[in-house]
C-alpha cells in the first residue's frame, strides 16, 4: 500500500515537472519569436538597416540613397502643396477681360449670319426707316429695327430738338434692340457740337478745340468729362471724338480748328487727356481721323484726299496723337478717306483711301501703332467713296483691310447683302467677321450696353 503511494507520487512529480519544461520552452519560443520580428521590423539590427537601405536603392532607379529618404518625403509635401496652389488658381475668378470675351463668345456662338452682318454698321434712323427726318422712335422703327438689327445709330442736328424729345426717341429705338445699340454723335465742341450748337439742349458749349489746346490739359480733360457725362443723360454712349489730327496744313478746311494745334506734341497731350475725360465720364470715345486728315488739303466728304507723306514722317508727327490716345485707352480710332502714295507698297492701288487699306489699318494702326480696339469708317456715304466704289464693294474692301464697323454705307441693304455674298463666295470668311464681332461685343457688354437679360 506504501508502495503505491510512493510510485503515485513520483508519478505527479514527474507530469509537474514536463508541465513546467514546457512552459519553459515556449517562453523561450515567443522570446525568439519577438526578437526575430523586432529584427525584421523594429530596425534594432545595423545589418538590417543596411539591407533596408539597399533594398530602397534597388527599387529606385535613379539612385537615391537612404540618406535622401527625408528630402523626398520634403519634396512629396511640396509637390502636395503645388497641387493645391494650382488647384486654388483654377477655381479663382475669371478676370473681368476674360469675362467679358467668355461673354461676347456666348452670344456670338448664337447668331446667325445675317444677324452677324447687320452688327457691323452704325446708320442713320432716316437709313432705317427711309422716313426724311426722324425725330421719334415708333411701331415703324420697332419693325425696322428687328428687320435689319444694326449695331448702331449715328444722330446729327436735325433729329435733336429737345432734352425730352431726344430722350425719348433714342430710349425707345434702344428697347426695340435685341443686342443694344450704340448710339453715337459727333460732339466735339467747337464749330463740330450737334447739341453743344443747340441752345435748347442745355448743356455746355465750347470753344475751338485749338483753343483749348491753348489752355492745356486740364482744359482738355474738362472737354471730354463735360461732354461724355452731359451727352450720356439723354441716352448717347459714343462720342466721335476727340479729333486726333495735327492741323499742319493751312490749306486744309475741313479740319483747321477742330484740331488741338498745330504741333504734334501738344496735340498727343490733349488728346490724352481727352481720352481720360471721356472715360470717367464712361463714354465711349474715338479718335479721329487716322492716318491724320490736318496735312491734307482736300476735304473727303467731297472727294480724294491725300496725304503725300511716307511712313516715317506720319510716324514723326501726325501719329504721335493718335499713338497717345491708344495709350490712354480710347476705344475706338475712326480711319479716314485719306490716301497714302507714299505709304502703299510697290504694285498696289496708291490711291486707295484708308479706310480701304490693309496697309494702313492692319499693318499700321494694328501692327505698328498697337491698337486692337473698336476700327470705325469715316461715313461711307462720303463722296471720296460714293465716286469709286459701290456700297457693297467699299463694304467688302473696308472688312478685308481690318474695319469692324461700317460707318453709313450708301445703301445699307446693299453693303450687307454684298458682305453675305462675299461669304458665301469665299471672299471674305465668317471666321473675319466674327473676329470684329467679338470687339463689337465686348465693347458693348463693357459699357453694359447689351442688356442684362442676354448676358
Amino acid at each position: 500500500m506504501v508502495e503505491k503511494k510512493r510510485r503515485k507520487s513520483k508519478l505527479y512529480r514527474l507530469i509537474r515537472a514536463v508541465l513546467i519544461l514546457q512552459i519553459l520552452l515556449l517562453a523561450v519560443n515567443t522570446t525568439l519569436l519577438l526578437f526575430v520580428l523586432h529584427l525584421y521590423f523594429g530596425g534594432a539590427n545595423p545589418d538590417s538597416e543596411a539591407i533596408v537601405a539597399s533594398s530602397s536603392a534597388e527599387s529606385d532607379p535613379s539612385g537615391t540613397d537612404s540618406g535622401e529618404t527625408s528630402g523626398t518625403a520634403a519634396d512629396g509635401e511640396k509637390s502636395a502643396e503645388t497641387t493645391a496652389d494650382e488647384s486654388a488658381a483654377e477655381t479663382e475668378e475669371p478676370s473681368e477681360e476674360e469675362r467679358l470675351a467668355a461673354e461676347a463668345s456666348e452670344i456670338l456662338g448664337s447668331m446667325e449670319l445675317q444677324e452677324k452682318v447687320y452688327q457691323l454698321f452704325i446708320v442713320t434712323q432716316e437709313q432705317l426707316t427711309g422716313v426724311s427726318v426722324a425725330t421719334e422712335s415708333n411701331d415703324l422703327t420697332e419693325t425696322c429695327t428687328q428687320n435689319y438689327p444694326v449695331g448702331g445709330i449715328v444722330y446729327f442736328e436735325d433729329n435733336i430738338q429737345t432734352p425730352e424729345q431726344c430722350t425719348a426717341m433714342i430710349s425707345g429705338i434702344q428697347s426695340y434692340s435685341k443686342l443694344g445699340l450704340f448710339i453715337a454723335v459727333d460732339e466735339e465742341g467747337g464749330r463740330v457740337a450737334r447739341l453743344g450748337n443747340n441752345s435748347a439742349m442745355g448743356v455746355t458749349s465750347f470753344p475751338s478745340m485749338q483753343e483749348i489746346g491753348a489752355q492745356g490739359a486740364e482744359a482738355a480733360y474738362d472737354v471730354g468729362a463735360t461732354i461724355g457725362a452731359e451727352i450720356q443723360q439723354f441716352g448717347f454712349n459714343v462720342d466721335f471724338a476727340p479729333v486726333a489730327d495735327v492741323y499742319t496744313n493751312a490749306e486744309n478746311t475741313v479740319i483747321g480748328d477742330r484740331a488741338f494745334a498745330s504741333d504734334a506734341a501738344t496735340a498727343a497731350e490733349m488728346v490724352s487727356a481727352a481720352v481720360e475725360g471721356f472715360h470717367d465720364s464712361n463714354m465711349i470715345c474715338t479718335l479721329k481721323h487716322f492716318p491724320g486728315h490736318g496735312d491734307t488739303a482736300e476735304d473727303s466728304h467731297y472727294g480724294t484726299a491725300t496725304t503725300y507723306k511716307t511712313l516715317e514722317q506720319l510716324e514723326e508727327e501726325e501719329f504721335l496723337p493718335f499713338q497717345a490716345g491708344i495709350t490712354a485707352g480710347a476705344d475706338m480710332v475712326m480711319v479716314g478717306h485719306i490716301s497714302t502714295p507714299n505709304v502703299e507698297k510697290a504694285g498696289e492701288d496708291d490711291s486707295l483711301p484708308a479706310t480701304l487699306s490693309y496697309t494702313m489699318i492692319t499693318e499700321t494702326l494694328r501692327g505698328e501703332l498697337g491698337f486692337d480696339g473698336v476700327v470705325i469708317t469715316d461715313s461711307l456715304s462720303m463722296q471720296a467713296i460714293t465716286d469709286n466704289y459701290s456700297s457693297a464693294e467699299a463694304a467688302v474692301m473696308a472688312l478685308s483691310a481690318g474695319a469692324d464697323i461700317l460707318l453709313i454705307p450708301s445703301d445699307l441693304e446693299a453693303a450687307a447683302n454684298g458682305i453675305m455674298e462675299a461669304v458665301n463666295s469665299g471672299e471674305l470668311t465668317e471666321e473675319r467677321i466674327d473676329q470684329s464681332l467679338m470687339r463689337i461685343l465686348t465693347l458693348k457688354l463693357q459699357y453694359g450696353i447689351i442688356p442684362a437679360a442676354t448676358e
